[in-house]
Formats: C-alpha cells, sequence, structure tokens
C-alpha cells in the first residue's frame, strides 16, 4: 500500500508535526507513514482522509495483489 500523505501535507504547506496533532499521533508515526515502513490503521487512514477532506482511497493507494 502506499500513500500521498507527503505530496497532500506539502501542498497544503503542514508539517508532519501539525498533522500527527491533528489525527492523535506522533511525529514518527507520520514519518513512517511517509516513507512505507507502517501501514495505517482502519482508524487512522480515516482521521487522515477526513483531516485532507478527501476519502480513504484517495488519500491511501491499494495495490491489488498478484495470484
Amino acid at each position: 500500500m502506499t500513500n500521498r500523505i507527503a505530496e497532500l501535507r506539502k501542498e497544503r504547506r503542514i508539517s508532519q508535526a501539525e498533522l500527527a496533532d491533528a489525527v492523535e499521533v506522533t511525529r514518527q508515526t507520520i514519518i513512517s507513514l511517509e516513507s512505507g515502513r507502517y501501514n495505517a490503521s482502519l482508524l487512522l487512514a480515516h482521521k487522515i482522509a477526513r483531516y485532507f477532506h478527501l476519502t480513504i482511497e484517495e488519500v491511501f493507494l491499494f495495490e491489488e495483489e498478484s495470484q
């Protein structure tokens, strides 16, 4: 799974710390999400999407697994 968190945050000139405070996680969690080392829980994905006024699908890009 990839995400557009860094892109959306930079477009809106929001720091990692500001986003972290808004969605009630640590700055390190935002760093891990942006670098792809951590996948957000459904609750966190929902909070981030709502913060940006987008759907979860517009923020988080799910890639189909090859069969």
